[in-house]
């Protein structure tokens, strides 16, 4: 890949954010539409199982024209051309994609359709759209840590880490990243991209880990550990990396990539049982401590050892850092699904399924 390019200032007025129905992306909308003169922001979401129309809702509530939501497939190269070009888009950031380790593992080919097609059909749409411009226009591809493969009990995640992807998931963003890289090489198409490590925060879906086990605890059910528990993961506030995402598209250099992480790694075992010392002490249960429920099964396939990412470079040169203390960030996201366990519940049966196509859309879409 060529040098990035020098910094230049970008004024993201007219925002396309593809899976912005999902966890990052409806926190993204909330943190772009408070927090900056963004004048219109359009998501663009298939509404797959793991989407959240009320968390989108909440998002946008209150912007009106600023906001407009679109339901439809990123690999459809006209719907895709069109929003670009009715809307006049001038910055993209790409958040659409499936995401779950376990579920790459039993559905493969729809990991490859929606994490390397989905982003050949936006980065071509954009380049068409854009007519070869290199000012006034950007791509953000967010990425994930899990394209580095598993690292060992030192070190950590940087730019310049070799990809050794372990999982269909993690195999698939990669391809992705790829294709961005060869779009900025190839066509100058000007792009940033972000590899991130694990988030948490309000909103998110109950397959992934820290709302899993808060939903089970709650219900009184085991809460499954892989293995020993001895898998680290560098745990990120969903909130801190809205704000890198942000910064990497006013000030970052075109052609660059940035790792974002948190500083805050722990064993799988050593979160749940913060969780529930947590829960232990916001919600007790009469059966006893929380810890009760923990329960080992076996391992996953292909489960990377530990990740951690240094973030030197977006700290040196753009000036980021994350500010939500772990302990803060837990418990705030703890006390966040304590008020909302109707929305937990819900989401995790299925329920919001059936509104897709009705008043929670028409509402949100100018």
């Amino acid at each position: 890949m060529p040098p990035a390019a020098p910094a230049i200032s970008h004024h993201p007025s007219r925002i396309l954010i593809t899976g912005g129905a999902g966890f990052i992306g409806c926190n993204l909308v909330r943190h772009l539409l408070d927090s900056c003169s963004t004048k219109r922001l359009v998501v663009l979401d298939a509404l797959t199982y793991a989407s959240s129309l009320p968390a989108l809702e909440a998002a946008s509530s209150g912007h009106g024209e600023r906001f407009r939501f679109v339901e439809g497939d990123i690999c459809v190269l006209p719907l895709v051309a069109e929003l670009l070009s009715t809307e006049a888009i001038n910055t993209i950031v790409h958040l659409a994609a499936e995401s779950h380790v376990d579920r790459s593992i039993d559905d493969p080919l729809a990991f490859v359709r929606t994490n390397v097609m989905g982003t050949a059909t936006l980065l071509q749409a954009a380049r068409v759209a854009w007519h070869g411009r290199h000012d006034g226009v950007r791509f953000h591809h967010v990425s994930t840590d899990e394209v580095f493969g598993s690292l060992g009990p030192d070190g950590a995640f940087s730019e310049s880490t070799p990809y050794d992807p372990s999982s269909p998931y993690s195999a698939s963003k990669a391809g992705s990243d790829h294709l961005v890289r060869a779009w900025y090489r190839t066509y100058g198409l000007p792009v940033t991209i972000s590899n991130c490590s694990n988030n948490y925060g309000p909103w998110q879906f109950p397959e992934k880990l820290i709302p899993l086990m808060i939903l089970k605890a709650l219900a009184g059910e085991s809460l499954p550990v892989y293995g020993a528990g001895a898998n680290v993961r560098d745990w990120l506030h969903v909130e801190d990396h809205c704000r890198a995402i942000s910064v990497i598209l006013r000030t970052g250099r075109p052609g660059s990539t940035y790792c974002v992480g948190g500083g805050n790694e722990m064993r799988n075992l050593d979160l749940v049982r913060l969780l529930c010392t947590i829960l232990d002490q916001e919600a007790p249960s009469s059966e006893g401590p929380h810890r009760r429920l923990i329960t080992h099964v076996l391992d996953r396939p292909g489960h990377d050892l530990r990740y951690a990412i240094d973030p030197t470079l977006i700290r040196d040169e753009l000036g980021w850092t994350p500010r939500i203390a772990p302990s803060d960030g837990l418990r705030s996201t703890v006390h966040w699904y304590l008020e909302h366990q109707h929305w937990l519940k819900a989401i995790s049966e299925q329920r919001y399924q059936g509104q897709r196509l009705g008043a929670p859309v028409r509402a949100m879409t100018p």
